[in-house]
């Protein structure tokens, strides 16, 4: 039986760790050829490695996609290598410190602007001209602190509310071309962004981002990578300028509900990919992805 993603290619950005592996190794089971896109200290290589040894078709791109002329490279080189582009996802972002606002870095904020909207924009700008070629889809990353805004990561959640409105403006704009645009909004996920030894949470941040969840636990990058499968597949055929929430519940909870659920319902469900870096995540400022925006 073919793949779901049969005969489809797709970029993903972002595409070497965290949830961004679980999407580009999801989509290549699928029958997709990816072009896992990173910077040059992200394991891409290795990504791209174990997707062909399992009879996947990949290639890795390493550059900074906040640039345009990088963005306009990375169509350009999934195109040559594959012969057309069906599918972009944004997923890259950084999270790269926590603070009230009067105390939070203008560095991390600068740095999230860049890597968070202007790749965003330079990609979807970038790869319009080939997916309205195929009919293509969008599916970028939001969030669900870009939906109701959170405390302590408050210009996180704004740079998401951004994408989120952004895919909106652009679902309605490119819907004369054939071209679907939508959002995937995670919540507290199972990645080096949730956990206060590989991101910038303390403990009872840590702990309240869990426990917020009414379904009790992190979901995992498989999970999230599942609804961005459906989203780009053809299955979404009559779907355009929607956010899906894989949240466990966060946005229509209003308290630590996740605190009452019975530990064996806090069990993450058996996975299938092998994801070997799920726990790597842009979690500071990298000067890797630091240059100036343009």
């Amino acid at each position: 039986m073919a793949g779901r993603l049969q005969d489809k290619v797709a970029i993903v950005t972002g595409g070497g760790s965290g949830i961004g592996e679980a999407i580009s190794k999801r989509f290549a089971r699928e029958g997709a050829a990816v072009v896992v896109v990173g910077l040059d200290s992200d394991p891409v290589r290795e990504v791209v490695d174990e997707i062909l040894s399992r009879g996947g078709r990949a290639i890795g791109y390493l550059g900074d996609i906040s640039r345009q002329d990088t963005a306009k490279a990375c169509v350009k080189a999934a195109v040559k290598e594959f012969g057309r582009l069906d599918i972009l996802i944004n997923n890259a972002g950084v999270f790269p410190a926590t603070a009230e606002l009067d105390k939070y870095p203008v560095d991390a904020f600068e740095y999230m602007i860049k890597n968070n909207i202007y790749s965003v924009f330079m990609m979807s700008r970038a790869a319009l001209p080939e997916l309205q070629k195929t009919k293509g889809n969008i599916v970028s990353a939001g969030s669900e602190a870009g939906h109701m805004g959170s405390p302590m990561i408050t210009p996180y959640g704004g740079t998401k509310a951004w994408v989120m409105t952004f895919s909106k403006g652009l679902a309605v704009e490119q819907a004369k071309h054939g071209v679907r645009v939508n959002c995937v909004g995670p919540g507290p996920i199972d990645t080096a962004w949730t956990h206060k030894e590989t991101g910038p949470m303390d403990s009872k941040m840590e702990k309240n981002t869990v426990n917020g969840a009414p379904l009790g636990r992190r979901g995992t990058p498989e999970e999230v990578a599942n609804v961005y499968l459906f989203l780009a597949s053809d299955e979404a055929s009559y779907v355009t300028g929607a956010t899906y929430f894989v949240d466990g519940g966060v946005t229509i909870s209003k308290s630590l509900s996740g605190e009452e659920v019975p530990s064996h319902l806090k069990q993450q469900p058996p996975q299938h990919l092998k994801l070997e870096h799920s726990k790597e995540g842009n979690t500071k400022v990298r000067q890797d992805a630091a240059a100036s925006m343009g």
